[in-house]
């Protein structure tokens, strides 16, 4: 089963001049500085940059996690910034998904009760089809009724993957999902992000510090001191271990 999304040509997400600083005074730290993107729809784009780079802060405040300094975030053309709690809630609720690395699956519900908590949540009914189709793709038919405690880490990131797609978002926001994984555990996540563009329409939007993990999108944007300050498209291990190591060589001399 592959689902048809409406295309159009306003990005899936998009960011207008974002800053985001912590503290004052002296305490003052910026986050982010002035950023701007655009990320198309039904496309995987994957964050990159080092430690401090602002690209965790990036994704939260893109998704609504966190709030902005200055500037505004977009969600298809609803605009984040300035939202109500209430608000918040609703669009994260019926427009985003989200995929964590430690899974943050609950542990006394079943594989088949935590992928459709989501729906629990809002009152909604599964769709039998629907859920058939992401069951199938993270090949869990055979594990719905066993607890996260019974299931591997690489079958517990699928559970939360699942989870994140039961409710049909827009947009999944992915930080380092494959983090706590070993590498084939790993590519069975990839591959079902991969899977969930190209067949199901989906936007990903991934932070990942893996050059590997990042070779899967179809673009990288990196973050330095944060800023973007690359732009990679049909990304491959290499071109970004290059970039990786270019940007590492211009830090360090300035």
């Amino acid at each position: 089963m592959t689902e048809v999304v409406t295309t159009t040509n306003e990005p899936a997400v998009r960011a207008d001049n974002v800053w985001k600083v912590y503290g004052s005074g002296a305490a003052e730290v910026t986050a982010l500085r002035d950023v701007s993107v655009e990320l198309a729809r039904g496309r995987f784009t994957a964050v990159m940059g080092p430690s401090g780079s602002g690209k965790s802060t990036l994704m939260h405040c893109l998704a609504g996690l966190d709030t902005v300094t200055r500037g505004e975030t977009r969600i298809g053309a609803t605009r984040v910034t300035g939202l109500r709690d209430a608000e918040l809630t609703r669009l994260r609720r019926e427009q985003i998904g989200f995929i964590f690395q430690q899974f943050n699956l609950l542990p006394t519900l079943t594989a088949r009760e935590n992928i459709l908590l989501p729906l629990a949540i809002a009152g909604r009914r599964p769709e039998p089809d629907w859920f058939d189709t992401v069951v199938g793709t993270v090949d869990l038919r055979d594990r719905l009724g066993h607890r996260p405690d019974q299931l591997s880490g690489g079958q517990q990131q699928r559970v939360a993957c699942a989870r994140a797609l039961i409710t049909r978002p827009q947009v999944v926001f992915a930080d380092e999902p494959t983090g706590n994984l070993d590498s084939r555990s790993g590519a069975d996540v990839l591959g079902f992000l991969s899977r969930s563009v190209r067949e199901f329409g989906r936007t990903i939007v991934m932070v990942t510090h893996d050059p590997t993990a990042a070779a899967y999108a179809d673009r990288v944007i990196f973050l330095a001191d944060g800023t973007v300050v690359e732009d990679l498209a049909a990304p491959t291990t290499d071109a970004v271990l290059e970039t990786m190591k270019r940007l590492d060589t211009q830090g360090a001399a300035r």
